[in-house]
């Protein structure tokens, strides 16, 4: 090579250098300029709300949450900060988006993000605030056009401030289920935020109709009230909003009106509200819908009409909870190409699934669970649906074909499920497509025919995602190779009872709901069940597990609401694990071998609403601290070893203010009842028409259950209405009276005070008891007679008095009639026209006392001395017989014939001669009792 040539070579890339360099430059200039400057004091204001917070991975429900301020670094600029924004001019923050950050804590009104006034955009979505209220300090924002302050456990009442955000164009403040307001909050920001294109207010407590000042903001494409508990009517003006496009009030079931018209309107939901809704009409009202939600909406029954076919644009479509019957339309739904969710549930559909639905190809979510569906599927069918992630089929009576030998398996792709309901699909194997799942969230195959043991392959299905599992109710034996702990490490939710188990196995620490109840466990719980410290809800109940429960002290979960330990053989003390601040709610450890007294530390559950003790061994006195306790509604310790004399305690806090049902009975209870002390709130003395069951708030498909003696026979109750008031005290030692106050307990359903001493007379108040349906007063020492007013009690279908010192007529209604003569065996002195002893001269305390009135209408005291006179002139036995007779078997107006006539004779054969008896008699204003006696005495010979 020559020198001219290297020369050249060398001029090259020299030249290529000097390029390259300024290239460089040039472009770390411009970099330079397009990265704007971050401002000193917004860094440390950032970086000091950054220190204010804690990262926890489940304060975030978002799959893709993660810690965005974990990037933040002082000695970077901010501008360039994961989730921040800068003014590209000024290198002011504008923007901040923190949504899915995990942050955990409490927001305070002197947190340094509130320095940051020049923000336009504010996004804290999906984080754990721990309750705190939205500080005052929002007002420091006065350029913001953008917040988010949705679902972030926010509390309280929402601040009058956030209406004085004038440039707001979008708010959100949705799934803040602890948050209230009111009528004024929406008027404020009607008249405030006249640029609001997006509202949504969801789940907040506004409890207030809907102001029509709202449909002035003329800009708003999208309004979300659901579940805001709005009552009245919606103005009919919100539909007539030009820009509107998504209106969802769903979930407000006082809120009425009707759904008005908008071509443009492109999203509907009305779910849960009290709306006249006729379906084809909405549909030709507005043509435009791709989202429509007519839930629980109790639409009229019938077939889904066809019209509905004609919404070809539709993507979400919602009909459950109605009264759709008949088959699901093939054609109808084989338009709707776009759908991507889909849901028919509670409805009342039959017939097989149409093969059109195979057609939806877009499809995400189907829901055709608790219909009357029937014949045979193939799963594989459901599997060609790439797209599907949610498919419930459960409660129908489907056979689904999803063994491995019914599966494709020349098909290579699967759909990735997250949410799977085969409940009572008669499913007979785990399906073996389960084995290629990842990201499952949710799994049910509760109610089928599974048997043996659990495949050990399921231990690596969805182990990071599985939330809910709920194998219950088949004929599980064990699992197949089981660890020591459950391997879903996630796992919240874990229903397998009902099924043949016999290794109580214990869930990861993350376990919040873990039923195992109804199964054939055997052998101690391991003091390792201390550890599930996130634990709401646990049932052990109808197995065989023996021995001392752990004592955990302290540490076992604060978070537990629903304890039921029922039908096994545990014994020793009751741990005294109950410590303020406690959520327990309801505790059922019946059935089993508990001894000695209950822990006193139950009295820091102030949540406590069911305490049920009943078959074990207690021995101690009546748990009197208990009736602090506010919210205590059932408390049955029946069949134990409880005694003494129940006291009025000194305190006046300990009265059981809402106590409705009390099971005593089968103890060693002696003394006085203090009926007065126990009962004086307003939990028996007022009426109620409650309709709703005992449940818990975190489990609200989930219901208390009792079992008690009602109307002499032991039921179940697996739903206890809250209406239900029941008091039994029986097989004590309780003595003394019946005090009169117990007439006050109006709400009372059942009332048995049998097998105790007690003595004097049942008193008469009992009859304001109107809701009374039992009453079982027998084996005790009452005397006198049963008051007549009991016969005014309509309902009561059940009613024993036997063995007692009870005299008299038993009272005539026309329940009394119905009851059985062994009610009222062991009392001699009763009588009646069903029982063996009539009840003669005794049948004058039937009737009231007599009036001027009732003289005046030709009975009562006219009628008696007609038959004085009959035994004086007729001769002593045609009086008697003729009188006893015609009084017990004939009706009145015969009796004045008789009467009428053997006056006359006795006129006519003794003008001359008038007894001077009769008109002592008939000049006397006497009641019924003493003229009969008095007719004895001018009868006698």
């Amino acid at each position: 090579m020559g020198l001219s040539s290297l020369c050249l070579i060398s001029v090259s890339i020299y030249i290529l250098s000097t390029i390259v360099l300024f290239h460089l430059v040039v472009a770390n200039s411009l970099q330079s300029y397009n990265t704007p400057t971050c401002h000193d004091d917004e860094i440390y204001a950032l970086l000091q709300f950054k220190q204010s917070f804690g990262i926890r991975k489940s304060a975030s429900a978002d799959k893709g949450a993660y810690p965005k301020i974990s990037s933040w670094k002082s000695n970077s600029s901010c501008c360039s900060w994961d989730g921040v924004e800068c003014d590209e001019k000024t290198g002011h923050v504008i923007g901040l988006d923190l949504s899915s950050s995990c942050l955990y804590g409490s927001f305070s009104s002197n947190n340094t993000l509130f320095s940051l006034v020049h923000l336009q955009h504010l996004n804290l979505a999906d984080n754990a605030f721990n309750f705190s209220q939205i500080p005052t300090s929002i007002r420091n924002f006065p350029r913001l056009r953008y917040l988010n302050l949705s679902f972030s456990v926010f509390s309280g009442h929402v601040p009058s401030e956030v209406s004085q955000l004038s440039k707001l164009s979008s708010l959100d403040l949705s799934r803040n289920n602890d948050m209230f307001s009111n009528e004024e909050l929406l008027r404020s920001l009607a008249q405030n935020l006249t640029g609001l294109e997006t509202l949504d207010l969801s789940s907040i407590n506004i409890s207030s109709t809907i102001p029509n000042t709202l449909a002035n903001l003329s800009l708003l494409t999208s309004l979300i009230l659901n579940d805001c508990s709005l009552f009245g009517k919606l103005p009919g003006r919100i539909f007539k909003l030009k820009n509107l496009k998504v209106l969802d009030v769903s979930n407000n079931p006082a809120l009425t009106g009707y759904s008005g018209s908008s071509p443009d309107l492109m999203s509907l939901k009305l779910s849960s509200t009290n709306f006249f809704i006729n379906l084809p009409s909405l549909i030709e009202r507005f043509p435009s819908l791709k989202e429509l939600g007519v839930s629980s909406c109790n639409i009229s029954e019938g077939p889904v009409p066809l019209s509905l076919g004609n919404l070809r644009d539709l993507i979400y479509l919602d009909l459950s909870d109605n009264k759709f019957n008949g088959q699901i339309p093939t054609s109808t739904l084989g338009n709707l190409t776009q759908l991507t969710y889909l849901s028919l549930s509670n409805n009342y559909f039959h017939g097989p699934v149409p093969q059109s639905l195979f057609n939806l190809m877009n499809l995400q979510t189907l829901r055709l669970d608790h219909n009357n569906l029937s014949g045979t599927v193939e799963f594989q069918k459901f599997l060609n649906l790439q797209k599907l992630t949610s498919l419930y089929l459960s409660n129908n009576n489907l056979e689904l074909l999803a063994e491995s030998r019914f599966l494709n398996n020349a098909t290579t792709v699967l759909p990735k499920f997250e949410y799977l309901g085969l409940g009572g699909c008669n499913i007979r194997e785990f399906p073996d497509f389960l084995r290629s799942q990842e990201a499952l969230f949710e799994l049910d195959l509760s109610g089928n025919k599974l048997q043996g043991q659990v495949p050990k392959w399921m231990w690596n299905t969805s182990t990071q995602t599985l939330y809910q599992i709920n194998i219950s109710h088949n004929l599980l034996s064990g699992f197949e190779k089981s660890p020591a702990v459950i391997p879903w490490v996630g796992v919240q939710l874990l229903d397998l009872s009902f099924n043949m188990f016999r290794e109580l196995l214990l869930p990861s620490t993350s376990i919040m709901y873990y039923n195992i109840a109804n199964n054939k466990l055997t052998g101690q719980v391991s003091p390792k069940i201390c550890t599930l410290t996130y634990l709401g809800y646990l049932d052990l109940s109808n197995n065989k597990l023996i021995g001392d429960l752990p004592q955990c002290g302290r540490n076992f979960s604060v978070y537990l609401e629903y304890l039921k330990l029922g039908n096994n053989s545990f014994l020793g003390n009751l741990p005294q694990s109950y410590s303020n601040g406690s959520n327990l709610r309801m505790m059922d450890i019946s059935h089993n071998n508990f001894h000695g007294q209950l822990p006193r530390s139950l009295a820091n559950c102030a949540s406590l609403e069911s305490l049920v003790l009943s078959h074990n061994n207690f021995s101690d006195t009546f748990p009197d601290w208990l009736g602090a306790l506010p919210e205590l509604k059932i408390l049955t310790m029946d069949h134990n070893v409880f005694y003494g004399v129940i006291l009025k305690p000194d305190k006046k806090n300990l009265q059981f203010p809402v106590l409705r049902i009390l099971d005593l009975s089968y103890n060693n209870f002696s003394g006085q009842f203090p009926f007065e002390y126990i009962f004086s709130g307003n939990g028996t003395t007022s009426i109620t028409h409650d309709l709703e069951y005992y449940s818990i708030d975190s489990f609200p498909s989930l219901y208390y259950s009792i079992t008690i003696i009602c109307k002499g026979v032991e039921r179940y109750y697996p739903k206890i209405q809250e209406d239900l008031i029941l008091i039994d005290i029986s097989s004590n030692n309780f003595e003394g009276q019946i005090p009169e106050f117990i007439g006050k307990l109006q709400g009372i359903w059942s009332l048995n005070l049998s097998n105790n001493i007690l003595t004097g007379r049942i008193p008469s108040s009992l009859s304001n008891l109107s809701r009374l349906e039992s009453l079982d007063l027998s084996h005790n020492k009452l005397s006198g007679e049963i008051p007549q007013q009991l016969a005014q009690l309509d309902s009561l279908s059940k009613f024993n008095v036997s063995h007692n010192n009870l005299t008299g007529p038993v009272p005539r209604g026309i329940h009394f009639t119905t009851f059985d003569s062994t009610s009222y065996l062991g009392n001699q002195g009763l009588c009646g026209d069903f029982l063996p002893k009539k009840c003669g001269n005794f049948e004058g305390t039937q009737l009231p006392p007599s009036t001027s009135e009732d003289n005046d209408s030709g009975s009562g005291i006219e009628l008696d001395w007609k038959f004085v006179v009959a035994g004086s002139g007729s001769g002593l036995l045609v009086g008697v017989v003729l009188a006893d007779f015609v009084i017990t078997k004939w009706n009145v107006w015969f009796i004045e014939i008789v009467a009428v006539l053997i006056i006359l004779f006795f006129v006519s054969s003794t003008q001359s001669h008038k007894h001077k008896n009769i008109f002592r008699v008939s000049k006397q204003n006497e009641n019924h009792r003493e003229l009969r006696a008095n007719f004895g005495v001018i009868s006698a010979p």
